[in-house]
Parts: C-alpha cells; sequence; structure tokens
C-alpha cells in the first residue's frame, strides 16, 4: 500500500479528541438545593471515578472515525496487476522484422511462428494487425480479428535487405495509437539488433497507451564476416589493369584466414588469401582488373561459412567507354592555357574528356553539339556563326566554360554569357599587390571538394556584372571570381582570369587540378559517384528533356520495376535489393546500378537486456522508476488501484453507528438524572 498525498496523516494526532471526551473533560455535576450542610463532615472525595473510561464502544468507534477520515485525506492505493485484455478495444500490433540479419540462421522463421502463436492466443473479438519492419514499417493488412487473415498476413511477409529501424518502427506505432484512438499491444520479433536502435533513445519513446512485449529471438552475439566494402572506379577510359580494394571486417568472430575472390561478369579474375584479425578489418588490393568494353558487373567475395551468407559478396559495377571530346578555343599563340589545363585532366590518371584544340579563326566550321563542353580561353571575340551556335547548343543542355583575360576585357560582353564586362583590375607582383579568394561556395560541385584557395595570387582578375547568375567564388575585394549562369537547359561558366600563370599563380597550386577535374565532370555532366550504392538510397531515372519518355527498369532478379505507366511519368527509383539494376533510357544514357546492403546489418550483436527493459518503460508509461512495474505475471501491467472510495464508505458506516450509539448513551444518562 501507498498514499498518494501522505502529508494528511499528521491529522493523527486528532485521536485525542475522542480521548478528550471520554477521559480528560472536567466531571461536571448538577447542584440540588438542600436546607443546610452543617450537619455533615467535611472530607476529600477521591476523583478516580471520573478518570475511568466510560462507553468504550462508543470510544472506539470514534477514534477509529477519525483515523480513518485521516487516511482517506491521504488517498491510499494499493498496487495489482491489469492484463492487457482488461483494456477496453485494445489492438495488439504484431510487428516481424524483415531486415537484413534476420536472414542469420532461421531468425526470420521462428519469427513467424511466434507471432501466429500470439495469434492464436489472443481473446475471441480480440483485433490485431500485422506490420513488417525494416528501413520502414509497411502494414500488412487491416485490422482484424480474423485469425486466418492474420495468418496470412504473416505468411506473406518477405526477408528484404533494407537495415532495421526501430526509431521507424516506434514513429508508425505511435502514428497507428493516434488514428484508433484504442490502447494498443505491441509485439515486436526480431534479433534486436544493436545497430537498429536510434542514436537519440528519445526516438524510441512510445505514447502512453502503449504496452510494448518485445520476442527476442537472439541474446548473444554471433560471429560473422563480411565483405565490408569495395573501393573500385565507376568508369575506366584507359587501357591497362584497373586497381580494386577491399575490406573485409569481423564482427564478434576470432582471428580467422579468409579467402578472398574477385569476379567480372560472373568469372573469377583473382583469388586471395587474408588474415583477419579478431573483431577486426583486412584489407585486400586486387591489380589484374582488367574491365572489356560496356557496362560490366563486378563483386568481391569470402568463404565465410557463418550463418549469414548475404553479406559475405560485395557488388559494384564499371564501365569501360572511350574519353568523350572536349572543344578548348583560344587565340592564336596562346597556348600557355591550353597546355595547363589539359595536363590538369590529365592528372587523374583515368581522363574521362579529351581535349580538340581550335583558334577561333578555326571555328567557323565546327558544330559545338558533338562536345562534352566547350572552353573559350580569353577569347576577344567570337565569329558570329559559332557564337550563334554556341548559344542554340547551351540552350539544348550544352555547357561552356569561359575564362576572362586581357583580350577578353577589350570587349563590354562576355560571350554567350548574360553577364557583362565592367572593368579589368590589374595588381602588379610587388609586394601584396594581388587578390585572393576571400569566399567559396563550397557546395558548388566544382569546388564542392576542393577548398585550399588561400595562397593562391590573383594579379588580374576581370569585374563583372553577374546578373542572375550564382557567383561560386569571390575575390577579397568582393570582385566575383566564379560565377554559373543555366540558360535554358544548360550552364555558362565564368572564370574571371585566365589558366595561364600570368594572370594569376593558381595553375602551379595543388587546387588546380580538382577545380579542372570537377569543372569538365559538371559540365560535361559525368556523373563521379561511387561503383555502389546502398539499399534504399534513390536514383534519378530522366531530366526535364525527357518528360514522356519511357525508361524501362530491371531488378536483380530479371524483372521490370515499372509499370507501362510509371516507366513515362517516374522522375526516380529507390533501390530495394542487393544486386545489379539495369536502367535503360531513350537517348542511351543507360547505367548499370550495383546495390548493397548496409553493412552496419552485419553486426549481430543484440541490445542489451537493460536497453529493453528501458524501452518498454517508456511505452508502460512508468520511464524506468519504478522497480515494481516488471513484478506480476507476463505480459501484466503493475499499475497503482485508489481505495479511497472503500475508505469512505467505511467512514459513513462508523459515521452511522456512532451517532446510533451515542443517542443510545445520551438517553440513558438524562433518565438515571
Amino acid at each position: 500500500m501507498g498514499f498518494f498525498t501522505p502529508w494528511f496523516l499528521a491529522g493523527t494526532v486528532a485521536v485525542g479528541l475522542p480521548i478528550w471526551l471520554h477521559l480528560l473533560r472536567k466531571h461536571r455535576t448538577n447542584p440540588l438545593p438542600f436546607s443546610s450542610l452543617m450537619f455533615f463532615e467535611q472530607h476529600i472525595q477521591s476523583s478516580i471515578k471520573h478518570r475511568r473510561l466510560r462507553y468504550l464502544l462508543l470510544f472506539a468507534l470514534r477514534t477509529a472515525l477519525i483515523l480513518l477520515l485521516v487516511l482517506a485525506f491521504a488517498q491510499p492505493y494499493i498496487r495489482r496487476n491489469i492484463l492487457p485484455t482488461g483494456r477496453t478495444g485494445e489492438v495488439a500490433v504484431l510487428a516481424i522484422d524483415n531486415s537484413l540479419s534476420m536472414r542469420a540462421g532461421d531468425r526470420f522463421e521462428r519469427a513467424r511462428r511466434e507471432a501466429r502463436a500470439t495469434i492464436g492466443g489472443l481473446h475471441p473479438g480480440e483485433r490485431a494487425q500485422v506490420l513488417a519492419f525494416g528501413q520502414r514499417v509497411q502494414a500488412m493488412g487491416e485490422v482484424t480479428d480474423d485469425h486466418s487473415a492474420l495468418n496470412a498476413a504473416v505468411e506473406s511477409i518477405q526477408l528484404s535487405d533494407t537495415k532495421s529501424s526501430f526509431a521507424e518502427l516506434t514513429r508508425a506505432v505511435r502514428s497507428i495509437a493516434n488514428s484508433l484512438h484504442l490502447p494498443l499491444r505491441l509485439h515486436v520479433y526480431s534479433d534486436m539488433q544493436q545497430s537498429g536502435l536510434p542514436a537519440n533513445f528519445n526516438d524510441l519513446r512510445l505514447n502512453a497507451d502503449v504496452r510494448l512485449e518485445t520476442h527476442p529471438l537472439e541474446t548473444k552475439e554471433t560471429p560473422n564476416f563480411a565483405v565490408e566494402n569495395v573501393v573500385a572506379p565507376r568508369r575506366v577510359y584507359e587501357n591497362g589493369k584497373t586497381r580494386v580494394l577491399a575490406t573485409v571486417a569481423s564482427f564478434g568472430a576470432p582471428k580467422a584466414s579468409r579467402t578472398v575472390s574477385l569476379e567480372l561478369n560472373g568469372r573469377t579474375i583473382e583469388t586471395k588469401q587474408v588474415e583477419v584479425p579478431e573483431s577486426g578489418r583486412a584489407s585486400v588490393e586486387f591489380l589484374s582488373l582488367d574491365v572489356p568494353y560496356g557496362r560490366n558487373k563486378g563483386d568481391v567475395k569470402i568463404d565465410s561459412a557463418d550463418s549469414l551468407a548475404a553479406d559475405d559478396t560485395f557488388y559494384f559495377s564499371v564501365e569501360r567507354a572511350d574519353p568523350r571530346r572536349a572543344l578548348f578555343v583560344r587565340e592564336a599563340g596562346n597556348d600557355a592555357a591550353l597546355g595547363y589545363f589539359k595536363t590538369a585532366l590529365e592528372a587523374s590518371g583515368q581522363s574521362a574528356f579529351a581535349i580538340d584544340p581550335a583558334t577561333v579563326d578555326q571555328t567557323a566550321n565546327l558544330n559545338p553539339a558533338k562536345y562534352a563542353f566547350v572552353v573559350l580561353s580569353d577569347v576577344s571575340s567570337l565569329p558570329g556563326t559559332f557564337e550563334n551556335e554556341l548559344r542554340t547548343y547551351v540552350r539544348n543542355g550544352g555547357s561552356v566554360l569561359i575564362a576572362l583575360g586581357r583580350n577578353a576585357a577589350v570587349s563590354n560582353q562576355v560571350p554567350v554569357s548574360d553577364a557583362r564586362v565592367e572593368a579589368a583590375r590589374y595588381s602588379g607582383r610587388e609586394g601584396a599587390m594581388f587578390q585572393s579568394a576571400a569566399w567559396l561556395d563550397t557546395s558548388h560541385p566544382s569546388i564542392q571538394n576542393d577548398n585550399r584557395w588561400d595562397d593562391v595570387k590573383f594579379y588580374r582578375a576581370i569585374r563583372i556584372n553577374p546578373g542572375s547568375a550564382r557567383v561560386v567564388a569571390r575575390l577579397t575585394d568582393q570582385t566575383p571570381l566564379v560565377i554559373d549562369q543555366q540558360l535554358g537547359d544548360g550552364h555558362v561558366m565564368v572564370f574571371a582570369s585566365t589558366f595561364d600563370n600570368i594572370d594569376n599563380d593558381f595553375p602551379v597550386h595543388p587546387a588546380f587540378v580538382p577545380f579542372i577535374e570537377q569543372t569538365a565532370r559538371y559540365l560535361g555532366r559525368l556523373d563521379s559517384g561511387p561503383s555502389s550504392v546502398l539499399v534504399g538510397a534513390f536514383g534519378e531515372l530522366r531530366d526535364s528533356k525527357e518528360v514522356g519518355a519511357a525508361v524501362d527498369v530491371v531488378d536483380p532478379r530479371g524483372e521490370r520495376v515499372l509499370s507501362l505507366a510509371e516507366a513515362t511519368k517516374a522522375q526516380n527509383i529507390q533501390f530495394e535489393e542487393s544486386g545489379f539494376y539495369d536502367i535503360r533510357r531513350p537517348n542511351g544514357r543507360n547505367e548499370l546500378v550495383a546495390v548493397n546492403a548496409d553493412r552496419r546489418e552485419s553486426d549481430l550483436t543484440p541490445a542489451s537486456a537493460d536497453t529493453l527493459t528501458l524501452w518498454q518503460n517508456t511505452a508502460n508509461g512508468t520511464g524506468g522508476s519504478d522497480p515494481n512495474a516488471a513484478n506480476g505475471p507476463a505480459g501484466a501491467t503493475n499499475a497503482p488501484m485508489s481505495v479511497w472510495w472503500y475508505v469512505m464508505l467505511v467512514v459513513l458506516a462508523l459515521a452511522v453507528a456512532e451517532s446510533v450509539l451515542g443517542n443510545h448513551h445520551l438517553s440513558v444518562d438524562k433518565e438515571a438524572a
């Protein structure tokens, strides 16, 4: 027993009132008239008789009445176990984990077996709903009391390659509770993987009317090996062997030797042995990958022989193609910028572009549409026909990179672009007469991985009015150094200096090579993403010019992902399985996407019992502060129940008895008097 307001127990001092009434009150007698007391002898009469308790039953009733009144104001309560079936309209929610880790051993089958047993134990009329959860939550049916429909929903759940997310399950259950406006009993059938818990424990907090019951399938760590990552180029443009680096990880497993194999298009290229330390990682380098032309399926495998085979293979895609052509236009005799630009592109070792140089006079018969992008390096003017073709080329999706120097300063208009030249700012090389890059927009693709421009000196910069263009970099005097303007479907980037070492010393700094390479990839629309993505990632299917054109997507099982209606309208797709997705676009820009499961699923360490208890307490409304919350029958809630009304009923009965008995004694005293 406990008390909600224990401070009212101080009222027990009022017990002195009946004691005073029955014992300590002064004895009083009614005076009687008498003629004379002269014949009576004076002596002291004993008062012991007056200090004796009279009417013991009445005294006991009054004392008990006061004590019970004090008890009632203290609001006593007792704890009792409330079974979930006692909550009116309660709905059972059965959540089954179908993430990658559930492929280990027979975990998934055991989860479904326990869920079916729970369905069999539901009371007649008790309703339930079945959920499947991994990276996201899927309702497998409606809320129903039909056991056959619930069992069918359990059987329809299929294993996935996604990562488990208990935070996502919690959000879904909170939403269900808010929509049904009924209490829920949540059953979770999972291996309770530690990696599935959110970083913020508050993301697991459930509503007060949700009761959580976990069904952990594993209570100790299971050893596991996995190919954790593979580093390989996405595209190859030159002959020769390609380097592939793989990482093999051990999760709770002892030190062991593993056989690692590199495969391409189903054929084993090379096999190596590697020593993997206990709960550690080991790297394996392959230097023998010879990539044929076209799109190729690659993977790295290990002979793990553990209970989870789904993470023993890591997929990657690699494409062999010829370098794309880019046009570099400069004034006759100005070859220094061309040399620096070509050297920067070739410095990456796998140049995706081949430069076709041309002077201004040679551009009259050139068609820019056949180039990935065009560079105008400090040109004073262009033939009108070529400039018009460049404008059309940009509006149709082409890209132009313009460098401004002393020749470009002669004209007030930047070619192709809407930006205007205002003035040429020149600083001498003596002393500190130069400008530096004071601000860079690191979110722009040209410099997002290269922000080390602090030591670059700009002696000449052409001041331009960017208009509506995006400013990517500014000098210390706030002169725009790099701007990016979208015209139609294409882009025009302007660099307000030159690519040689005359107007600046940028070409001799390490930042120059990544700037040129990233800018070329950005303007040439060459995706430089990784050779693989994670399950759950999204891929773009079409751009703004391809509206209405059908896109065909084939999943790793060889089945078409999109319906006929979706093939002409869908803008992107989510990759839901491990393996290779073949995306075939009408413009010939086909793509082979390698998809791998999140390797955090490879760590099969379960959450601790204390963590699960804390999660249960947040659902049961105790917040983990009540040590008695776990007592009682399985699945019951230990909750306080007030007994105030029962105490007040006893008080009322005692008050009636005291009144009757008191009136009886009062009438007897009057008759005796």
